[in-house]
């Protein structure tokens, strides 16, 4: 596929280094210099992994931590179905 690309003057210098020194084609070494960018970004272990690190919520005893998130949950619905506030412009 042919295509047009702009690259920066320092990028290219680089690029046709690397070509002088390893004696292959500019295209070639461009291709393979994008390929091996793009696979390296790719690949599932240079992903870091997420880790949780779980700590004690120290609640009194016989608080439900669960009833927290239905709390949240009634208090979003309750606002859900309240009839909009019609703003009012405070004057000074």
């Amino acid at each position: 596929m042919r295509t047009t690309v702009t690259l920066n003057r320092d990028l290219e210098q680089i690029l046709r280094e690397t070509a002088v020194r390893t004696r292959k084609p500019f295209k070639k070494v461009l291709n393979d210099t994008l390929r091996s960018a793009l696979e390296s970004k790719l690949r599932p272990d240079t992903i870091e992994r997420f880790v949780v690190h779980p700590k004690p919520m120290d609640l009194r005893a016989g608080h439900d931590p669960a009833g927290f998130n239905r709390l949240a949950d009634d208090l979003e619905a309750e606002a859900c179905l309240e009839p909009p506030r019609k703003l009012t412009s405070q004057s000074s």
